[in-house]
């Protein structure tokens, strides 16, 4: 649909990717909740943008 788009919904695979992860360690963080994501069915999704402010406030946790 829109070629350069990029998802708003990423994947394991995805994630695992986007943050330079092993994909059991994204799936392992899921299931204790401590990534923000969902599931849809038996399929982990997560969005973009809210990895990105999970990402935000874990760096400024750690600079207090």
């Amino acid at each position: 649909m829109y070629p350069n788009a990029k998802p708003s919904l990423m994947t394991i695979d995805e994630l695992a990717k986007y943050l330079r992860m092993k994909k059991v360690t994204i799936y392992k963080h899921a299931q204790e909740g401590k990534l923000p994501g969902f599931k849809v069915g038996s399929a982990w999704r997560f969005k973009k943008s809210t990895i990105d402010k999970w990402i935000t406030d874990k760096e400024h946790s750690y600079a207090k």
